[in-house]
């Protein structure tokens, strides 16, 4: 867990946040120091991508805080929660590419929108960034000309366009072939490393994540179930917590979702005589 000298950069305090009828996170409290590598994962539908939105601003919280640098972001004005993301770049699990602009516009989009910057320095940023991400040579294809996983990664170079302090990734190495996984790794780690960059993964891969986090927190049923260093978590007894880290098909998280009697489902309108 984070220590008392950390600088807590991303603070969620007593969070609630619903879905209709259906209750995503309750009371849920963590907090994210600056510069750290944190993953946050649980099985599947238990609301990690939401946490991410709730993070971005992109949601509001029914009650509850999200503090991010020091703002409360369901308070922020379109204005100010513009200004607050442009220190925030967010990997969307899709890529979410402009499918209409070559691979240097997607990248260049960033800086064109948020900057003054003149063309030629442009030019050279996004080379750069593209050079980061291992696909220089492809900056005048367009996304579908390219493979799923090499979307991935101009997804991320445009992600780092703007150089910025917190990048929120969403299942970062899903549907990626090793070579690029190991790119996306080592290019995390490097963010963290060298520029001091705070990183929050949602992701479901267990052994990639727990490799380079500093911290996790285990989400299921709206709550905080497991929470430290990865050491930590594949060392708590909770049954939930070893379930999922572990790949357990039974434990308390059932597989099947909740249905009636299988038999007399079967048998329902059948006639035995």
């Amino acid at each position: 867990m984070s220590s008392a000298t950390d600088n807590i950069q991303i603070e969620i305090k007593d969070l609630t946040f619903n879905r209709g009828n259906r209750r995503i996170f309750d009371g849920v409290s963590l907090e994210i120091p600056q510069g750290k590598i944190v993953a946050i994962m649980g099985p599947s539908g238990t609301g990690k991508t939401t946490m991410l939105r709730l993070i971005g601003g992109q949601l509001r919280p029914d009650t509850g805080r999200v503090i991010v640098d020091g703002y409360s972001m369901p308070d922020l004005s379109r204005d100010e929660l513009f200004k607050v993301r442009e220190n925030m770049g967010m990997l969307f699990q899709s890529g979410a590419l402009f499918t209409d602009l070559s691979v240097f516009d997607n990248v260049a989009f960033p800086l064109r929108v948020h900057t003054r910057l003149p063309e030629d320095i442009i030019r050279d940023l996004v080379l750069v960034k593209l050079e980061a991400v291992g696909l220089r040579g492809a900056s005048q294809l367009f996304p579908n000309e390219l493979s799923g996983g090499m979307n991935r990664r101009v997804a991320l170079a445009r992600t780092i366009a703007l150089d910025p302090g917190i990048i929120l990734y969403d299942e970062p190495f899903t549907g990626l072939d090793p070579i690029a996984m190991g790119v996306i790794v080592q290019l995390i780690k490097t963010l963290n490393s060298v520029y001091g960059t705070t990183s929050i993964i949602v992701s479901h891969d267990i052994s990639e994540t727990a490799g380079i986090a500093d911290l996790i927190y285990v989400i299921s049923d709206g709550k905080i179930i497991g929470a430290g260093t990865p050491e930590e978590i594949f060392e708590q007894q909770s049954p939930r917590v070893q379930q999922f880290v572990k790949g357990l098909p039974d434990g308390p998280v059932p597989f099947h979702y909740p249905a009636a009697n299988y038999r007399e489902e079967l048998l329902a309108g059948v006639d035995l005589h």
